[in-house]
């Protein structure tokens, strides 16, 4: 016979994430941390797995994460349910949770959401982290949907193919010029390694994959300069202090206006996205997933076999 999960441990675990700590997971509960400590532990008796890494602030195990992701889509079908008895309070808006990478974010995401309808009051909390890295948010429960590179479902989620976000080397004129051998007779790829970069953080590797569709084994340059944001990466590339892979949307105008030169014409990098949320009979999620892929047919380029 299947052990079953109480809802007040399952309830607890969750309430344990999201504060960090048990002291404070007992504060948000009105209980002692005695309380909450025994609640973990009964539920890690009961599934005959630690659930969580005693840290400060502590982290979900592997199956800590399935545990709480379970949590946290029983609390929305707890609050459709109760939306549907009339049991809400009036007018009470629905909290997405949504992981997106930082380039769609400045580009074509937002774009997205705004085709939502507002009669739907929908408030969203967008979680910004590297497109190879979303996933991971999905999988410890952290967000309900997420864009990300990854065409492999997580467990519980489904996954639609998006379509593939370019991306352009690019530099200032000046900068070309100077570390490229831009307007000579030097190949890129024999300047390309030595020359700093700038890149988003120090999960990017897209400007390395481009430095080795060049050359081979060689990653760009150590003497690269980590800027967190899409809009201060484009700003970077474009005061000259490196050159970068920009995104194509951002690339376009800039290059038009001569702010921006490309390095090697029709040598740019495509990066899959697909769009994975849980599987759930969630409405208001549905919309939003319509919209978003609407927006991203328009925006990004065809994924191959689409």
């Amino acid at each position: 016979m299947m052990a079953e999960l109480p809802l007040d441990q399952v309830r607890t675990l969750l309430a344990v994430v999201d504060a960090g700590t048990f002291d404070a997971a007992a504060s948000a509960l009105h209980v002692t941390p005695s309380a909450v400590s025994q609640r973990v532990k009964a539920l890690e008796q009961r599934t005959g797995r630690v659930l969580l890494v005693r840290t400060k602030p502590v982290r979900p195990t592997e199956s800590g994460e399935v545990v709480v992701r379970f949590a946290r889509q029983l609390a929305r079908l707890e609050h459709d349910a109760y939306a549907e008895l009339g049991m809400t309070g009036s007018g009470e808006p629905t909290r997405l949770s949504i992981a997106v990478n930082a380039d769609s974010l400045a580009t074509w995401f937002l774009p997205a959401l705004a085709r939502v309808p507002q009669e739907l009051r929908l408030c969203f909390e967008l979680c910004r982290e590297d497109e190879d890295h979303t996933a991971a948010l999905l999988r410890e429960g952290a967000v309900m949907a997420a864009v990300t590179s990854s065409s492999e479902p997580v467990a519980g989620c489904s996954v639609r193919a998006l379509g593939r976000m370019r991306y352009l080397p690019a530099a200032s004129p000046g900068f070309a010029r100077q570390w490229l051998g831009h307007e000579t007779d030097t190949p890129l790829r024999d300047l390309i390694a030595g020359a700093p970069v700038v890149a988003f953080d120090r999960n990017d590797d897209v400007q390395d994959d481009f430095v080795r569709t060049l050359r081979g084994g060689p990653r760009a340059s150590s003497l690269r300069h980590l800027m967190p944001t899409s809009e201060g990466f484009v700003a970077a590339v474009v005061a000259g202090m490196g050159w970068g892979m920009v995104p194509e949307a951002q690339a376009e105008p800039l290059l038009r206006a001569g702010r921006l030169v490309d390095l090697a014409p029709d040598r740019g990098v495509d990066v899959p996205l697909f769009w994975q949320q849980w599987k759930l009979d969630f409405p208001a999620l549905a919309a939003v997933a319509d919209a978003v892929a609407a927006v991203a047919a328009e925006t990004l380029a065809v994924a191959p076999g689409s």
